[in-house]
């Protein structure tokens, strides 16, 4: 069973920066995507960005284009968020996940999870 532990979130006030880490043990898949997504109160879970096996692709939602930026350690079985120039609306529980094949960015499509980290962005 695989097991995934987020860390890095917290307060931080508008335009600031966060890096969220997401430590993966118990692996099964012998390639897989990981990616993050996001949910705030009383909204759906959502995608966020998504990095594939070999890391040659990578996604993101265009609510983050150009503020967040993913990676991944293989050797490490982790992976980064590293998000810059926050704002309010980014204020949510970010989950990482894990997928044993390529990327896809509906939730449901992802077979496991993380118990989530708060990210509170304040005005």
């Amino acid at each position: 069973q695989v097991q995934l532990v987020e860390s890095g979130g917290g307060l931080v006030q508008a335009g600031g920066s966060l890096r969220l880490s997401c430590a993966a043990s118990g692996r099964t898949f012998s390639s897989y995507a990981m990616g993050w997504f996001r949910q705030a109160p009383g909204k759906e879970r959502e995608f966020v960005s998504a990095v594939s096996w070999s890391v040659s692709s990578q996604y993101y939602a265009d609510s983050v284009k150009g503020r967040f930026t993913i990676s991944r350690d293989n050797a490490k079985n982790a992976v980064y968020l590293q998000m810059n120039s926050l704002k309010p609306e980014d204020t949510a529980v970010y989950y990482c996940a894990e997928r044993g094949s390529g990327v896809n960015m509906r939730a449901r499509m992802w077979d496991y999870w993380g118990q989530g980290t708060q990210v509170t962005v304040s005005s």
